[in-house]
């Protein structure tokens, strides 16, 4: 598993789809993953902060922490005809199956790590470089420009396996 990071929230050109582009934390790789509207609504709003109003996704954390437990990772675990398989790991090594939109969402709001199989990463990973050559720092204008050029060409079948 390889640590990631949340690169940019956009929106696909040609679909009108909400995407979240996650890039590796040690190395040059990204990989969009599609979203739907209510968790990438969740996820504009960035992580949670107290006082913060609740939002449908912050329940989870609260409810888990009551029942006695922790909520620790979300994971991807395999690309599957075009469709991540995320899971919510607890406690350590409990993983429940979730969609990978919502893992997403209380990801972003609760701050948690996400991970992503070597494997995926091998398979969809993209150079950051390529998409961004002024680097993932680079001023968010540039780096939108950047990645338009890669949106207008890419589809969710560009993911699914042949």
């Amino acid at each position: 598993m390889r640590d990631m990071r949340t690169l940019r929230l956009v929106m696909h050109a040609r679909t009108r789809q909400p995407m979240l582009l996650l890039g590796e934390r040690e190395g040059d790789r990204c990989v969009p993953v599609f979203l739907r509207g209510p968790q990438a609504t969740v996820i504009a709003e960035g992580q949670r902060h107290e006082g913060d109003p609740m939002l449908p996704m912050d329940v989870l954390v609260p409810v888990v922490t009551g029942l006695g437990h922790t909520l620790d990772a979300v994971e991807f675990t395999a690309l599957t005809d075009g469709v991540f398989v995320a899971v919510l790991v607890f406690d350590g090594d409990t993983r429940i199956e979730v969609l990978a939109s919502d893992a997403l969402a209380v990801a972003v709001r609760e701050g948690l790590p996400i991970r992503m199989a070597e494997q995926i990463l091998d398979e969809v990973g993209q150079p950051i470089s390529e998409l961004f050559p002024e680097g993932a720092q680079a001023p968010p204008e540039k780096q939108i420009d950047a990645f338009r050029e890669f949106l207008d060409d890419v589809t969710p079948d560009d993911f699914r396996k042949p």
